[in-house]
Order: C-alpha cells, then sequence, then structure tokens
C-alpha cells in the first residue's frame, strides 16, 4: 500500500517541479533585463508565471489538493518559486496515513554567455532634432538610453563572462583610423585638388578709414515692433530648420552727404613705392532706417534715427602689392605617409567597381564589400587611403554651386573653386570608431559624450565597418576569438534617424563621387541613394554570414523595407520617441540572455 501512494507522490511531485520551472521561467522572461536599472517589476509578471504553472498542473491533477505556488524575486534578479501540493492516500489511510505533502524549489536566470555588442550608430545632422512628444533631441537621448541598455547587460552577467562593446558612428564617413595598422594604408594616393601653375604680382591700391569724430548730432536706435517669426521645416538632411520674419521693414527715410574737406598726397616709400593719398572727409545723416532681425522665435523690428548726425575721418590710401595665382585642378598624388598626424582619422576605402548584378557581387573586385579581407602589404588595392578634405576641390563648381563637374583637369586663376573642406557637413568626419572592449559604466559615459553629428546619411559605410570590427574572422579576429572554450554571441545593434540622403558634392569614403567614379557616376542607371543602399543590403548579408545577429532600429523615423529585411522578422523596431527607444533596448537586452532554469 504504501509503494502505491508512494508512486502516485513520486509521480505527483515529478509533474509538479515541471510545472514550477514553467512558472518561474517564463515570470523571468517576462521580467527581462530593464529591473537591473529602473528597479521595476510589472504586475503581470506574477500573472504570467501563474499561468504557465496552473496550464502545466492543474487544479486536483492526480487526485490533489491544497495547491499552492508562490514566486520571489531574489537580490541577482533571478525569481524563485515554491510549490506545495497534498496527494490523499488510498491504501494508507488504513494505517492513518491521510495525505502525503509535496513541496519542489525552482529558480529561473537571465544570465549571459561571452557577448560582443557592436553598435552602429547614425550621426548625422538630423541626429539634432527632437521627436513630437520627447524633451531632448535625439541623440542626447540615445546616449541615455545607451548607458541604460550597458546596465543591463553588466546587471546580469554571471561569474567569469566576458561582455565587449563597440562603437561605430557613421555619416558620408567612418573615422577608423586610430584603429588601423600603418602597413594597412597606402603610402601615396590620387586625390582630386590643384596645383599651382604660375603666379602674378601686380600694384593695388588699398583704402582704410580711420580717425573718425563726431562734430555733433546723435543717432538713437530702439525696438519698434515685435511679432511671432514664421517657422520654416527642415529642408533635407543636416538642416533643423530656421525662422523667418513674414512682413518687410518699413522704408527709410535717410539722406548723407560725405564731403572731402582737404586732402593730401605724399611719397610712399612702400615697398611697394607710390603716392599716399589721405582725404579728409565729414560725413552728415538725417533721417529713418529700419531693419528686421529674428530672436529665436520672435521678429524685431528696428528703427534708427539719425538726427543731422556730422562725423569726420581721414581715408588714406595707398599701394600695396597683390598675388594671383593661377592653378591647374586635377587629380593630384600625394605622399600619404604622415597620414596619422595630418589627417583627420576617416578614409577613403579600398578597390571596388561599379556593381551591376546585385545578386552575383564579386568580392575580389568589390573589396570594400569584403568584411574580412586584411590588406596585402605593398598591394594598394586591398590597402585604405587617407581622407584629406582640405586638399579636395570640386572640379569646376564655383563656390556659389553654380557650374558643373568635369573630369577632365581645369586650369584657371579661380581661386573660389568649391572646396569641400570649407563645408563641414559635406565632409563630415564622426567620432572615431572604437574597438571590441569591456567597458565599465564610466567608460561607456566618457564615449556617449564624445559624440559629435553632422553629415548626410550614408548607411553601406557604417555597415561595413561595423562588420569589420565584430567579425571573428577578418581584421581583429586574434581579438575576437573564443575565450575560455566558451562560445561568444555576436551582435550588430543598427540605429538610424533617417533614411539614405546622398549628395554628390560630399567628399567621403569614395572620394568625390562624380569625379572619382569608383563606384557610381552621373550616367548610371541606378541613383547614388539606389547604389548605397544595395551595397548596404550586400554588407548586411556578409556580416550575417559571420553568425552575427542584425538588430536595426529606426529612430525617429519610419522603417524601409531594406532595413526590416536586414534585420530578419523580430529584430527590427520602429522607435518613435524615447519610450519606444528604452522598450527596442530592453527587448534587444532580454533576447541576448540565456534564460535557464538555476535551481
Amino acid at each position: 500500500g504504501g509503494g502505491i501512494d508512494m508512486g502516485r507522490s513520486y509521480l505527483t511531485e515529478a509533474r509538479l517541479q515541471k510545472a514550477c520551472d514553467a512558472g518561474v521561467l517564463a515570470a523571468r522572461k517576462k521580467l527581462g533585463s530593464s529591473v537591473v536599472t529602473d528597479g521595476l517589476v510589472p504586475a503581470t509578471v506574477a500573472d504570467t508565471g501563474d499561468r504557465f504553472f496552473n496550464i502545466n498542473f492543474r487544479s486536483g491533477a492526480y487526485g490533489t489538493k491544497s495547491r499552492n505556488f508562490a514566486m520571489s524575486l531574489e537580490p541577482d534578479f533571478s525569481i524563485s518559486g515554491v510549490a506545495t501540493v497534498e496527494v490523499p492516500t488510498t491504501i494508507m489511510k488504513l494505517f492513518a496515513f491521510d495525505k502525503v505533502d509535496v513541496r519542489v524549489l525552482c529558480e529561473a536566470r537571465l544570465n549571459y554567455t561571452n557577448t560582443d555588442v557592436m553598435m552602429v550608430l547614425d550621426t548625422t545632422g538630423s541626429m539634432s532634432k527632437t521627436n513630437s512628444g520627447d524633451k531632448q533631441n535625439r541623440i542626447t537621448v540615445l546616449k541615455s538610453v545607451v548607458q541604460n541598455f550597458h546596465a543591463q547587460l553588466e546587471g546580469s552577467k554571471g561569474v567569469g563572462i566576458r561582455l565587449r562593446y563597440g562603437f561605430v558612428p557613421y555619416a558620408v564617413n567612418v573615422n577608423v583610423g586610430s584603429l588601423l595598422q600603418n602597413e594597412w594604408m597606402v603610402h601615396n594616393w590620387t586625390y582630386q585638388s590643384r596645383e599651382e601653375q604660375s603666379t602674378t604680382t601686380s600694384v593695388v591700391d588699398y583704402t582704410y578709414t580711420d580717425n573718425w569724430l563726431t562734430v555733433f548730432g546723435s543717432y538713437a536706435a530702439s525696438i519698434l515692433e515685435t511679432y511671432p517669426a514664421n517657422y520654416n521645416p527642415p529642408n533635407g538632411e543636416g538642416d533643423s530648420g530656421y525662422y523667418t520674419c513674414q512682413k518687410p521693414a518699413p522704408p527709410n527715410h535717410y539722406t548723407s552727404s560725405d564731403d572731402v574737406l582737404t586732402a593730401t598726397s605724399e611719397p610712399y616709400i612702400g615697398p611697394p613705392a607710390g603716392t599716399k593719398t589721405t582725404k579728409h572727409r565729414r560725413l552728415t545723416e538725417n533721417g529713418a532706417v529700419h531693419w528686421l532681425q529674428v530672436n529665436g522665435a520672435t521678429c524685431e523690428v528696428w528703427g534708427g534715427i539719425y538726427t543731422a548726425l556730422t562725423r569726420e575721418y581721414d581715408e588714406i590710401t595707398y599701394p600695396v602689392y597683390t598675388k594671383s595665382s593661377l592653378y591647374r585642378y586635377a587629380p593630384v598624388s600625394r605622399d600619404v605617409v604622415n597620414w596619422r598626424s595630418e589627417g583627420n582619422g576617416c578614409i577613403e576605402e579600398r578597390d571596388t567597381y561599379e556593381i551591376l548584378d546585385y545578386n552575383n557581387v564579386n568580392l575580389n573586385q568589390a573589396l570594400d564589400l569584403d568584411i574580412d579581407r586584411v590588406p596585402s602589404i605593398g598591394v594598394p588595392s586591398t590597402q585604405w587611403r587617407p581622407s584629406y578634405p582640405d586638399i579636395i576641390y570640386g572640379r569646376a563648381l564655383d563656390s556659389n554651386g553654380k557650374g558643373k563637374f568635369s573630369v577632365d583637369p581645369v586650369v584657371t586663376n579661380n581661386a573660389y573653386l568649391f572646396q569641400p573642406g570649407l563645408f563641414a557637413g559635406l565632409v563630415a568626419c564622426p567620432t572615431p570608431a572604437r574597438k571590441l572592449a569591456e567597458m565599465n559604466a564610466v567608460d561607456i559615459s566618457s564615449y556617449l559624450n564624445t559624440l559629435t553629428i553632422g553629415g548626410n546619411t550614408y548607411h553601406d559605410i557604417g555597415m561595413i565597418w561595423g562588420g569589420r570590427l565584430l567579425s571573428p574572422s577578418g581584421l581583429f579576429a586574434a581579438e575576437n576569438a573564443e575565450i575560455g572554450g566558451k562560445p561568444t554571441n555576436r551582435h550588430l545593434i543598427f540605429l538610424t534617424d533617417g533614411q539614405t540622403s546622398t549628395t554628390d558634392i560630399a567628399y567621403g569614403a569614395y572620394g568625390i563621387e562624380p569625379l572619382d567614379r569608383r563606384r557610381w557616376n552621373p550616367s548610371s542607371a541606378l541613383s547614388l541613394n539606389q547604389v548605397v543602399e544595395k551595397r548596404f543590403g550586400v554588407a548586411c548579408n556578409e556580416v550575417k554570414k559571420r553568425n552575427i545577429t542584425v538588430w536595426v532600429i529606426g529612430f525617429g523615423t519610419t522603417m524601409s523595407d531594406l532595413m526590416k529585411e536586414c534585420a530578419g522578422a523580430g529584430r527590427w523596431f520602429q522607435a518613435d520617441n524615447s519610450t519606444q527607444l528604452t522598450k527596442a533596448f530592453d527587448a534587444i537586452a532580454a533576447s541576448m540572455g540565456d534564460l535557464r532554469v538555476s535551481k
């Protein structure tokens, strides 16, 4: 009789243990990893655990009574459980043993195995915008959320587990120079630049004014009117919008006379030798002048009143030399051995070609898309080239944007041809990327605080270098190798706040596209935007071939099919504000963990 009743009890215990395990596992999964940073336990956690327990051990199963299940949150954020039930006896009841008490313990923990996380972050100009419903701009929100994400992972890792983090900020280029070995860079490279052909020196008159003195009269200015300015929304990448005044300023009623009182000339020794002329003048002004001034979101109408304001001054003229240079604008070879001290850290990509069939990409030609190939010493096609924006000229665009690109050299004394180096957004070199490393909270905060924003959105270069720094079989294979015989999980988190946004006048990782024509030219069947997106897709697939899990987050932007396809179902998120971005990173953190029964 005892054997029969104990057999039922053991069967009940086994089933109760499974139910207990199922309950705490479900509860711990529901809890996620954000509890490490915010300490909040959602009310649905207990409901979820109870539901899984009840499904696996229903009330009255095997004739049992007094079923009970209770869970607790432990200091290490594991969830423990105690399940009890009474098993009524049949045969042993004759010997005054009415029931057998069954009690089991269970515990579920979210741990991390060795994990590498590479964050590829869009740091283009639009990250200065503020999403609807948020009080801080996108880049500030991102910094805060990434810090919480790091805290979640660190708070849940077990003893002896290695968690490493890396970063690749991107815009029109990436700043990876500090991570590359000298032999991975060319010693000489050709840039779209200019060379001086000849100089001509001539003599011209230089005039300035001095010794101003108010004789009589007055001038006073004041605000006459204020009204709300008109807001003009952003027009393209990197534009944060601006305010203008709708109404014109009142007309001016102003008269002036500027008379020469005396004029003297004397020899000017120079060089160059010549004549120095001094004219003593009297300026008399009367009437009113008006102008508009935008102050934040307010338009101010200003008025200035001249009341017989009379001033005397000297107008001085003397000869000076002026030099005019004749330049040849063309591809110019340059020694770049000292690129570490002369360059800005950004690069030009190694050899590639204009791809016509993206289903059959030849990585022996498209070396930029081969994320594992290590450069060969003395083979420039396999090596990277340092970025030198200050010597780049967009032949033959004028500084006002007029003109057109010319592949052929141009010889001119026009010194104002468009130079991208003078326009930060078109040569934006982001914050230096960081290789994988174990980082504490201070390290993470310090790095995030260095992030700068600017430039256009070129997604492909971000994905390419995120993959290169994370791959276990490429440039940093030795550093990314598994340690201690434990496997390493690898994750690439790609965050962007906008769609692909290119411009042919930018100087980026592929030079000036209409002039260098390494992957695209103005007569190509695809637009430059389309080429960047196609190459992003190829790069994403290359990353996933390395057994790397890719996550994509669209922050303040609609997720495109391209981004969704790159990540795959369940691994892309559209976050329209800070709350949704936090939830996206929480979900990623929970998915990275290893949920298991620990007791």
